[in-house]
């Protein structure tokens, strides 16, 4: 899974950095007519933004937060790909998936505990429930519909 937050910057993910809020209550009752608000530049062309503008690794310096799945490790014991959920998600599934930034920041090192950050997760915990764990820069509506998402695009073959 690739997400494109077009609407998030990658450099959201540096600390001390901030994501775009809400408008001003009072710029947002301005009174523009709705047809100046349209913005007629390439946003919705055929060619896609990262493509134009990337520096080969999908991602602008400045430019947008590219998210994508955390590969998972081989786990020895079980003989079989896992990811760690932390004991949040209790029932396998291939609905279960795990989102980080595709391309890391490179100010600071990671650490140790946490080398790649885990942004959104989703997995089951009954037959039919899930859990959806989020943070910073992703809000609940966005993880929301992320992890609505997956359920188009995956075969329920369990």
């Amino acid at each position: 899974m690739h997400c494109f937050m077009y609407s998030i910057p990658a450099s959201s993910l540096e600390p001390g950095a901030t994501v775009p809020g809400p408008l001003e209550s009072s710029s947002f009752r301005r009174s523009i007519p709705f047809s100046e608000c349209i913005d007629d530049s390439s946003e919705f062309s055929s060619a896609r933004w990262h493509e134009e503008e990337g520096d080969g690794d999908g991602v602008k310096e400045g430019g947008f937060l590219v998210l994508g799945n955390k590969p998972p490790r081989w786990h020895e014991q079980l003989q079989c790909w896992c990811l760690n959920f932390r004991g949040r998600v209790t029932v396998a599934s291939v609905k279960n998936f795990q989102l980080i930034a595709e391309t890391p920041p490179p100010i600071q090192p990671a650490h140790r505990s946490d080398p790649e950050k885990i942004i959104l997760q989703f997995g089951k915990v009954g037959d039919d429930m899930f859990t959806m764990d989020y943070r910073y820069p992703l809000s609940a509506f966005q993880a929301f519909a992320i992890c609505l998402s997956s359920f188009d695009t995956k075969l329920a073959c369990e």
